[in-house]
This record gives C-alpha cells, sequence and structure tokens, in this order.
C-alpha cells in the first residue's frame, strides 16, 4: 500500500511540476509531439502500406495458397512435335480432382489475343468465375461474372478501364457490346485462327498498363463453345487451397490428377503466391520495412536528443529548488523518481496528442483515396502503432529522463544557497 502511495505522490510531484515549469514543458513537449507522430505515421503507414502491396501481390500471384496444375505428354507424336494434349480431359480430370479433396475455389485461365474493329489489340483471359476472388480483381464498374453468365446467348465480358473510355464509358444498364476478333496459341506455339465474336460488357476493372494497352476477361466456357477445344489444351488449372498444410495438399492434388490422365501424361504442381516466395527466402516487403524503420528509428533518435537537451536545461534552472527539497528530508530516489516521470508523464501526453493528429490525419478522404486508392479493402489504421507510439513516447521520455535524474541526485542542499 505504501509503494502505490509513493507512486502516487510521485506522480501527483511530477503533474504539479509541469504545470509549474510550463514554457519549459511545451517546448519539449511540441518536440516530443511532433517526433512521436512521425514515428506513429511512419510505422502505420508501412503496416497499412503492406497491406495494400498484399492486394496488389494478390492480383499478380493469386491469394495464399494458390496452386497451379499442369499436364504434358513427355512423348511425341510420328512427326517428332510434341503430341497435343486432349484439353477436354484435362479439364475433367481437374473438375474430379478438385471434387475429391473439396476445394471450393478453383479457375480455368487460357490467353488470348483479341483485334478490335479500330485496329487495337486487347490481351484477353479466359476465366471460370471464381478467378475474380482468387485474384482479387477490382470492378471500378458494374460487376464481375456470376455463374448465371454462362447461361447468356451473348458473351459476357469484364474490360480494363482505359478500353472501357475509348468506347466512351457507356453506362453499365446500357449493356454495351464489343467486336472481338479472338485467336489463340496452339501447343505447338502456332496461332490458331482467329474466330469472330460479340460481346456483352457486364464490368469494368482497372487499368495496369499505359493508356494505350487494353486487356479483359472473359469466361472460360464461353471461349471454348466459341473458339473449340483448343485453347483447354494450352490453359493453366489453378486451385486455391487452405495456407495451412498447402504442400502436403498440393502436392496429394497432383498426384490425383496425374493419375485422372492417360498414360504417357506427366502432372505438375506449383505456388504462385507471395507466401510461397517469402517462403523460398524472398521477402517482397522487406526493403520496405527496412527504410521505413530507418526513417522511423532517425526521427525518434531526433526527438530525443531534443528532449534530452530541454530537459538538462530544466534540471539546470531548478538546482536552487531542488537543493531546498534535499533540505527539507526528500531522498535522493524520491527525487530521482520525480524528474523521471515528469519527463514521462510529458511524453506520454505528448505522444497523445500526437498519435491523435496523426489517426485524424490519415482518415482524412483524400489522403485515402490518394494512397490507397483503386484497393478493395483499403486499410483502416493499424492501432498497433497507437500503442507502440505511446510506448516508444513512455521509453523515449524515461531514457531522456535518465540524465537530468542523475543531475537532480547529485545536488546537494548547499547548492541551494550558491542559486
Amino acid at each position: 500500500m505504501s509503494a502505490l502511495s509513493s507512486v502516487a505522490g510521485s506522480l501527483a510531484e511530477a503533474w504539479q511540476e509541469l504545470r509549474v515549469h510550463r514554457l519549459r514543458v511545451l517546448l519539449s513537449l511540441v518536440v516530443v509531439a511532433v517526433s512521436v507522430a512521425a514515428f506513429t505515421a511512419v510505422v502505420a503507414l508501412g503496416q497499412m502500406l503492406s497491406q495494400g502491396f498484399q492486394e496488389q501481390m494478390e492480383r499478380g500471384g493469386g491469394r495464399p495458397a494458390l496452386i497451379s496444375l499442369t499436364a504434358y505428354d513427355a512423348g511425341a507424336d510420328p512427326s517428332g512435335a510434341p503430341k497435343t494434349p486432349d484439353g477436354t480431359a484435362l479439364d475433367a480430370a481437374f473438375q474430379r480432382t478438385t471434387e475429391r479433396f473439396g476445394v471450393e475455389w478453383t479457375s480455368r485461365v487460357a490467353w488470348l489475343d483479341a483485334q478490335l474493329p479500330g485496329g487495337g489489340f486487347a490481351g484477353m483471359q479466359a476465366v471460370d468465375p471464381d478467378f475474380g476472388v482468387m485474384r482479387r480483381v477490382p470492378i471500378v464498374q458494374g460487376r464481375w461474372f456470376t455463374d448465371a453468365d454462362a447461361d447468356r446467348l451473348v458473351p459476357a465480358v469484364v474490360i480494363s478501364e482505359n478500353w472501357w473510355k475509348s468506347l466512351g464509358s457507356p453506362a453499365m444498364a446500357a449493356h454495351p457490346t464489343v467486336e472481338l476478333s479472338l485467336s489463340t496459341w496452339a501447343p505447338d506455339g502456332t496461332q490458331t485462327a482467329p474466330v469472330q465474336a460479340e460481346a456483352v460488357v457486364v464490368g469494368v476493372t482497372t487499368s495496369t498498363d499505359g493508356p494505350d494497352s487494353y486487356a479483359g476477361y472473359v469466361i472460360y466456357e464461353d471461349i471454348v463453345a466459341i473458339a473449340g477445344p483448343t485453347i483447354s489444351a494450352n490453359a493453366d488449372r489453378q486451385a486455391w487451397i487452405p495456407l495451412e498444410g498447402a504442400d502436403e495438399l498440393m502436392e496429394a492434388l497432383r498426384v490425383s490428377f496425374g493419375s485422372s490422365l492417360s498414360s504417357g501424361m506427366q502432372a505438375e504442381a506449383y505456388r504462385t503466391d507471395y507466401v510461397f516466395q517469402q517462403e523460398q527466402g524472398y521477402d517482397p516487403f522487406g526493403p520496405m520495412f527496412l527504410v521505413l524503420g530507418g526513417i522511423a528509428s532517425l526521427i525518434l533518435a531526433l526527438g530525443g536528443l531534443s528532449l534530452l537537451n530541454i530537459t538538462l536545461v530544466t534540471v539546470r534552472h531548478r538546482i536552487r529548488e531542488i537543493g531546498v527539497r534535499r533540505s527539507f528530508g526528500a531522498t535522493g530516489a524520491r527525487v530521482f523518481i520525480s524528474v523521471m516521470l515528469e519527463s514521462v508523464v510529458a511524453t506520454v501526453i505528448a505522444g497523445g496528442i500526437g498519435i491523435v493528429v496523426v489517426i485524424l490525419g490519415l482518415r482524412l478522404p483524400i489522403v485515402t483515396e490518394t494512397i490507397f486508392m483503386g484497393l478493395q479493402e483499403p486499410p483502416a489504421f493499424p492501432m498497433s502503432a497507437a500503442i507502440t507510439g505511446l510506448l516508444v513516447s513512455a521509453g523515449v521520455g524515461a531514457l531522456a529522463g535518465l540524465v537530468p535524474a542523475l543531475v537532480a541526485v547529485r545536488v546537494r542542499p548547499i547548492d541551494a544557497i550558491r542559486y
């Protein structure tokens, strides 16, 4: 009980000293508030940008754990060329395998070239509806594919934003259409004869390349019906499986997929998600965290040094006061704790003010729209950054108050007479 009373008394005394020396405290508060605010902002932005970068990488490599199943015939036909695999059989084997293991998210992916009426080209992918979730395809207008789109009389497409703008930015409710001349590649590397098709635009996704580069997606089954089964032979077959035990499940899927194929076919499986890259020793977020961590540490060090300088000056001006307190029986430990707590209390208050400013600033619409534009799930402010900022402000206060507290302990009652 006495220990709690002593701590409470020291806190009350520290608060009273802060009120008495409010001008010097204000200077230290400004320095610490700016330093902690900058530190918290860097930490928060690092975590928020990491989430944004993660979403961007999931668009390219898929959500963890995303695997691809492929198969090829190691033999050759009588002419010496590689045998053309039966795409229909591959699709059937893929469906049986994923159903057997209860994989809910799957998509077949084939690549197409589309020649446009105006003479331009668009790179397109034929996919299943699950692809949009597996790859986090962002939609800025309209919607992504649904299972019902496969029953349309006219194929449905999702096109890039710059392609949509080239059409005059038509409303999705008007059911705009595009004329396509589609071609793909045969397993021997030759391009197939183009097939003419008209498609209705159901959605618009963000553009990833230059303003003159168009891209889009079309439903896989529609392209097979239009262009024939040749497209299936070169398609990639992807599945999104749980991250825990992903390697074991991937191997089981590969074995099952291969056993469902005809003799001579070799099945392979591999992962494309960023978590797998990290497991292989490549950390895409490592350089960013090193840079942001260095900036945060530098800001904190400068703020701590400024606070240390101010607190030392403050103690030098209080030698008479401390000497009088020692003459009235204040112990060295009491003086040490009092001076130390003054610094800690001041920095925690300043840190709290700085953190509130950062939280309000990062929640401004102009900030979120500028930094996290195009993300499906804009990250919220990480509270771990706020907690870290408070802990760091208390730590900086303790470190900055250590030297002044030691100086204050060495003040003797006789020193009060000199000042």
